[in-house]
């Protein structure tokens, strides 16, 4: 895993760090130096060129002084503006400019740039940009933006991601993320042992089937898919098997709504109905009965909203012996009623995973999301004594115990119906193949991200795509090849 650290975390690192014996001026021209030979590499070449360099007062600025101190000793012309002196000049430096660097603000910024500093924001705009640990306007704890703020090409990232990088706007702002290490250990108190970390392809449960497996080895219960609504947990079925999952038994209330679901690779059972084609409150006894066979639930892809579903629903949360992915309605009768909940704790039975999207978050949690979509999924985790993989651009997963991740290989394209499903699929199908749910919801989250990439339909994709996709994804991180590598 690689750590992110807070901007406060990183304070503590830096000042560790100097207390230890590295002279602050000795991380600084390290700093710079990495950030001149970044320029030095988007301009091509220094012969020729010119470089616009705006700075702040603070250890970002400084850096921005070493850069150009160390372009122009590479031949480069320079213009360095300090922006919060004067910045007069600043659109006829720009208009001549091949590339510029900002090093205004750093990872501490809040608030929103005006000003002087917005003027030189606005001169570079649309020239090549590289950034300084991040990009002026950006808040590096959340990702905001509040007005104006630079749009980077590129952002060199000293030490260890911050969170306003992962997390839009910011994300977007920042271009390519390159992180340097200039010496700053990050493995310390308020480092990568504050539990906040992205995941490299190494760090990901690849499903397996032993030598000695059959189908039942593995299996997975579906629970969901009302009269109308029987299309979700196929998907959640057809993922689901696609990722670990040997036996896959999709649950649906009534003959007519199993008949629907049913495929080639699906089994499909009839529950407990009600005449409207719902779940029946006795389909959660049902369930319950039947789960010795199997190693893992998912209830809730087209459960209905029902509230004899939704009891079903909480007694299978609050009782299953195996580990359970509750999606969709599912999450919304708990959102009614979250004992079962706290019951599942009490138990000592494995931690719940829970799936919401913000809308389904703010249910859940009586509260919204907010910009630190950190903060929200670990205090939802925490409260609930589930796993909670909050969807979004950025999505994070979190244990209750402060663990959190953040996913960084999702984009735009998952924006359609369907993904959800896909990802609970997913999430179910590594639960029954032995993933512990925590490493099951990041692992998920990873590969649904990546298995858009591999689907190659960019804003065409839809959910099926994905499940497509899967496969190969699976192949290309079992061979260590990038998405679409050979």
């Amino acid at each position: 895993m690689e750590p992110v650290l807070t901007p406060a975390e990183m304070a503590d690192a830096d000042a560790r760090a100097i207390a230890a014996g590295t002279p602050f001026e000795v991380l600084v021209e390290r700093a710079g130096g990495a950030a001149a030979r970044a320029a030095v590499r988007m301009l091509g070449g220094t012969y020729g060129r010119r470089v616009v360099v705006l700075c702040g007062r603070g250890n970002n600025g400084a850096d921005g002084l070493v850069a150009a101190r160390r372009l122009r000793a590479a031949g480069c012309g320079v213009d360095v503006f300090r922006v919060l002196d004067s910045v007069d000049g600043v659109e006829r430096a720009a208009a001549r400019a091949d590339l510029a660097v900002d090093a205004m603000f750093g990872t501490g910024f809040r608030g929103a740039l005006d000003g002087d500093p917005a003027r030189a924001a606005a001169a570079v705009a649309g020239l090549p940009t590289l950034s300084v640990d991040i990009p002026s306007g950006v808040d590096g704890a959340t990702g905001e933006v509040r007005g104006r703020a630079v749009v980077a090409d590129e952002t060199v990232c000293f030490a260890a991601l911050k969170p306003g990088l992962l997390f839009e706007p910011g994300r977007s702002h920042a271009g390519t993320v390159r992180v340097v290490d200039i010496g700053i250990d990050v493995s310390g108190p308020g480092g990568a042992g504050a539990g906040l970390a992205v995941l490299d392809a190494g760090d990901l449960w690849l499903p397996r089937r032993g030598a000695t497996d059959h189908k039942w080895s593995h299996a997975l219960l579906v629970v969901g898919g009302s009269l109308g609504m029987t299309g979700a947990p196929s998907m959640v079925a057809r993922a689901a098997a696609r990722c670990g999952a040997g036996m896959v038994v999709a649950a649906l209330p009534g003959a007519e709504a199993a008949r629907l679901a049913a495929g080639p690779e699906v089994v499909v059972r009839a529950l407990p109905a009600t005449p409207e084609g719902g779940f029946d409150e006795d389909a959660g006894r049902v369930v319950l009965k039947d789960l010795h066979r199997f190693h893992a639930v998912c209830i809730g892809p087209g459960l209905g909203r029902d509230e004899r579903a939704h009891a079903a629903a909480r007694r299978v949360v609050a009782e299953a012996p195996v580990p359970v992915v509750v999606d969709a309605d599912a999450l919304n009768a708990l959102a009614v009623d979250p004992a079962a909940l706290r019951v599942r704790v009490a138990a000592g039975l494995p931690p719940a995973v829970l799936t919401p999207h913000a809308g389904e978050y703010e249910r859940l949690a009586g509260r919204a999301v907010g910009p630190d979509r950190v903060e929200a999924a670990r205090h939802l985790a925490r409260v609930t004594g589930g796993v909670v993989c909050l969807k979004g651009p950025g999505t994070v997963v979190a244990a209750p115990d402060g663990r959190a991740v953040v996913n960084r290989t999702d984009g735009p394209a998952l924006a359609t119906a369907g993904t959800g499903d896909v990802l609970a699929g997913i999430v179910g199908g590594l639960l029954a193949n032995g993933a512990d749910p925590f490493t099951a919801a990041a692992t998920a989250a990873d590969l649904q991200g990546r298995a858009a990439a591999e689907a190659g339909t960019g804003a065409a994709l839809v959910a099926m795509d994905l499940i497509d996709a899967l496969p190969r994804t699976l192949d290309t991180l079992r061979r260590g090849a990038g998405p679409g590598e050979d």
